[in-house]
């Protein structure tokens, strides 16, 4: 079934969660951040395979292969942030800090703001790098309210996230 029509009144159901709760609640403002923020993921990862959009020294495959993780860890952050005991591994944020050591190398120094939209595929990159800041504050929200039980793991995970896209993002005005 594709709709129940019990949220006509303003109110969801969570994972794990008997009661309803307010769809402006910070939970559901932070799950629906997550889920707009893979949801351009989604747009961006398609539009380099339909591109053939190299990011850095890795091919095409790889690029996608990257957008698919960050999406796939962003589904654990929402079943984390859903209640659900899921959390972001150490080796998470270590992939990423590896694949933002490799763009450094690959990007001359950044030695001024840059303003957004060289490149379309810089454009979507950094968009989504704003999405991430945004998720990344309603899911702090979250924490700081003490309404579900947020890892560190995820803080950094989204953090260095955010900070992978800008460079990603760079990269793409750079090199495409």
């Amino acid at each position: 079934m594709l709709y129940t029509k019990k949220g006509d009144e303003g109110t969801t159901k969570i994972f794990n969660c008997d009661q309803r709760i307010s769809k402006s609640s910070a939970i559901a403002e932070a799950l629906g951040s997550l889920d707009e923020t893979n949801s351009f993921l989604g747009i961006v990862k398609a539009k380099l395979a339909e591109r053939n959009i190299t990011l850095f020294s890795v091919g095409p495959e790889r690029a996608v292969d990257i957008i698919q993780e960050m999406q796939e860890n962003l589904f654990i952050i929402q079943a984390e942030v859903a209640g659900a005991g899921k959390t972001i591994g150490e080796e998470k944020i270590r992939e990423e800090e590896d694949l933002m050591s490799g763009i450094e190398k690959e990007i001359p120094p950044i030695t001024s703001f840059i303003i957004s939209g060289v490149t379309i595929e810089s454009a979507e990159l950094d968009f989504a790098r704003t999405l991430v800041r945004q998720t990344e504050r309603r899911v702090v929200k979250v924490k700081e309210e003490g309404l579900v039980k947020v890892s560190t793991n995820t803080l950094a995970y989204l953090n260095r996230l955010s900070s992978l896209l800008y460079a990603l993002a760079v990269q793409a005005r750079e090199h495409n």
